[in-house]
């Protein structure tokens, strides 16, 4: 192991230790090692935030991990309180440099400008915010009306409720969606004000943008639309802090001639914007997965200069994408959210500790490990979702999300992932079967905006909230049906968000149930769709590792076996779980492992006979394994002997078994061990013939023919072990889906290099 996977396994091992020792405080309650305060004020205010309430008197603190500076806060490897001391010293010395930056501009600007720049819009009624705005795209119906939702996340104690929230949204048809004349490309690191973030400064970003950052609203001429929606009540979380209500705005706007900025503000309060197509304009989108980092990842060494998190740099970068040529969707190909530190909180240590599997299997759910679980996930989503670039991108672009929020993919150094992919029996058990239940539930509200318990469980049209949603058959383990969604992205664009989750087994990705429910919704789709793009999360066409799963499966590997005695220091070799191969849970996650081979071939065939009876061309679009690559499926050409003669292949646009798989990870988190790199990029030399008896043949395209200085790749043409997103758009000139997988040019650094791939259109007569 390298020394980037040799160092995290360290630290997450030493973390692991500190946080078994548990603490209660002076109420002999324990104590979260996660806690999300609300914001004072709505977080709205100059010159950063103020100082939240100290801590009880008498109250011991919780026994930390060491501590690195990341901006106003001190972390650990995972979230901790807040080190209380930061907030009266002030910023750090760039952010100061920043602000002093900021304020010169100011200077030079007249009395008005000065004022207006820094005028602070008040919410009227109050709203005490914990986590928000948030938005979520929906679809567009057959009328032209775009349908999507905005989310926040109030504290009860801190806001008024007479009348509801209300959000207004705003928009001029004869205005340009990006003004011109804005250097609205420009480079900057600091990420102006939001509503929700606590490291917000109503002085940030100004210079950029006073179009966008106009507190107040007010322009030089009114908008000519204006619509009012009140707040719809979906959830209440009780916690020892006490109430918040969770409030969904449901909006719809009738597309036009052109493509619009829609402004938006609730209770009056700070304006933010987002962008919505012209009603025959196909839409440009950005896609990421994996946004976290794995345990024992030190984020500051993916900190550059200027940034106060190792989260922002390719959030920045997107961003800046997103100012010169606005985005309409942002797609979360999963783990939008690591829950590794759930099994640090104080209530879970009893069952994280024991050593026999069975002993886990049987372990009650108690009243205090269930009020831990929500408390978790409620403050971990507040925390994760309300800080940083990523907040920005969730404010100021509507996300679909179609796969709930796992944890990590750096081998060795995990907590729980891959809910779904271990034995039957431990997660049918209690403790087990609550995280994953408990998970879906809060991923559902945080990130699609849905309540079962609400909105029911009827996908038949006029009957759910959610106008795309297909519904499944409940999952074995969470209970509830998946939530998979067929979107509109444009007259010629269409996706389908494949719920690879609820209904997972350790051998099965989906049920033959919601299978049948999406097939069914595809048949209907409108005769000019050209383009189906298929999210999966997991790779479907991407190098296999069957010799490994062989090993790490068998009773007789020695590392497992050194790895449940602990010998040798190889402990978490084996998972906290089962005892089973720490790394093996994450090879059966994925559609290439054993055990998902055959209902993986089955699913491509289903989609080969839609594309050729719709005349539709098939992508995949996938993340989950921290790297960026592209395989490749197409039609087998046979030469004499049965031997495969690629000089008469027939061009990928005539082909209707020609898809290609798009992997687009991780926008955050760090890439694998070099030696796993390597690894997968020999494999991937290789050509599978899993599926010949179909003719059908699969290889990896070689994109990655040069580093991202320009460097010549020699080797490894096929994977790329640096962050990245993806950028997808629809080439109107050629009919093209064109994939721009945005790679890291230096880590921590902000900056990125373009790898496009194309997807031609479909050029085959259906039938």
């Amino acid at each position: 192991m390298d020394s980037t996977g040799w160092h995290a396994h360290r630290r997450a091992r030493k973390d692991s230790e500190r946080y078994a020792t548990v603490r209660r405080g002076a109420d002999g309650k324990f104590q979260a090692v996660e806690e999300v305060i609300p914001l004072p004020d709505g977080g709205q205010f100059i010159g950063g935030f103020h100082p939240p309430a100290s801590p009880s008197p008498g109250t011991p603190p919780p026994v930390p991990p060491k501590p690195y500076r990341t901006g106003y806060f001190t972390h650990s490897p995972t979230h901790t309180r807040p080190n209380y001391s930061d907030y009266a010293t002030g910023s750090s010395q760039l952010e100061q440099t920043a602000s002093t930056s900021t304020a010169s501009h100011l200077s030079q600007l007249s009395p008005v400008e000065r004022s207006r720049a820094q005028r602070i819009a008040r919410m009227e009624p109050h709203l005490q915010f914990m986590v928000g705005p948030l938005l979520c795209y929906d679809t567009v119906d057959e009328d032209g009306l775009w349908h999507g939702a905005a989310l926040i996340v109030t504290a009860d104690s801190g806001s008024v409720y007479e009348p509801y929230p209300v959000l207004t949204y705003q928009w001029d048809p004869e205005e340009p969606a990006t003004p011109p004349g804005k250097p609205r490309g420009a480079r900057s690191f600091d990420l102006g004000p939001h509503p929700a973030d606590p490291h917000a400064t109503a002085l940030s970003g100004v210079a950029l943008d006073s179009d966008t950052n106009n507190f107040n609203g007010d322009r030089k001429r009114n908008p000519d639309q204006t619509q009012h929606v009140t707040g719809q009540e979906i959830y209440v979380y009780a916690g020892n802090g006490g109430t918040f209500t969770f409030w969904r705005f449901l909006i719809q706007l009738q597309l036009g001639e052109n493509e619009l900025r829609i402004k938006y503000s609730i209770n009056g309060g700070m304006q933010l914007s987002f962008f919505v197509p012209a009603r025959n304009q196909n839409m440009r989108w950005a896609a990421h997965s994996c946004n976290g980092f794995s345990s024992g990842v030190n984020q500051d060494d993916f900190r550059g200069p200027g940034f106060k998190t190792g989260y922002d740099p390719m959030w920045i970068d997107l961003l800046q994408k997103h100012a010169q040529e606005p985005f309409h969707v942002l797609v979360g190909g999963g783990d939008q959210l690591y829950c590794d530190s759930l099994t640090r909180e104080p209530e879970m240590q009893d069952w994280v500790t024991r050593t026999k599997p069975e002993e886990k299997k049987s372990h009650p759910l108690t009243p205090e490990i269930a009020q831990c679980i929500d408390r978790f996930f409620f403050n971990h989503y507040c925390s994760s979702f309300r800080n940083g670039a990523f907040a920005r991108a969730n404010s100021s672009i509507s996300g679909v999300f179609p796969r709930p929020s796992g944890s990590t993919r750096l081998p060795l150094t995990k907590r729980i992932d891959g809910f779904g992919s271990y034995p039957d029996d431990l997660q049918r058990s209690p403790v087990f079967s609550a995280i994953g239940s408990r998970g879906y539930f809060f991923f559902l509200l945080f990130q699609c905006f849905i309540n079962p318990n609400i909105d029911g469980l009827d996908d038949r049209r006029g009957y759910h909230v959610c106008k795309s949603l297909i519904l499944g058959a409940p999952g074995p383990y969470v209970g509830t049906p998946s939530h998979s969604r067929l979107s509109y992205l444009g007259p010629n664009v269409w996706m389908v968000l494949l719920d690879c989750r609820a209904e997972r087994r350790k051998d099965q990705v989906c049920s033959p149930f919601e299978y049948q429910k999406v097939f069914d919704r595809l048949k209907y789709l409108p005769a000019a769709v050209e383009h189906l793009i298929v999210q999966i999360g997991i790779p479907i066409a991407y190098p296999r590792l069957v010799f490994l799963e062989t090993a790490l499966d068998s009773k007789f590997n020695p590392l497992t076996a050194l790895g449940r005695t602990g010998a040798l220091g190889l402990g978490s070799f084996v998972n906290k779980f089962n005892a089973e191969a720490e790394l093996l849970d994450d090879l059966n996650d994925h559609w290439t492992a054993k055990a998902h081979k055959k209902e993986r071939n089955w699913f491509i065939q289903q989609l080969q006979g839609f594309a050729k009876m719709k005349r539709t061309r098939v992508s995949f679009l996938s993340g989950d394994v921290h790297c960026a690559a592209v395989g490749e499926l197409k039609t087998l050409v046979r030469g004499n002997g049965g031997k495969t003669n690629r000089a008469v292949e027939a061009p990928p646009a005539t082909d209707f078994r020609y898809m290609i798989n798009v992997v687009t990870s991780a926008i955050v988190n760090t890439p694998p061990p070099n030696g796993v790199i390597t690894m997968v990029s020999t494999l991937a030399t290789k050509t599978h013939k899993t599926m010949h008896y179909a003719e059908t043949d699969e290889t990896m395209i070689p994109l990655f023919s040069h580093e991202p200085d320009g460097t010549p790749r020699k080797q490894n043409k096929f994977v790329m072990g640096r962050r990245n997103w993806c950028a997808a758009w629809w080439d109107s000139q050629t009919g093209e889906m064109v994939f721009d997988i945005r790679v890291e040019k230096e880590k921590g650094m902000g900056d990125s290099v373009s790898y496009p791939v194309r997807a031609p259109p479909p050029q085959w007569i259906p039938g």
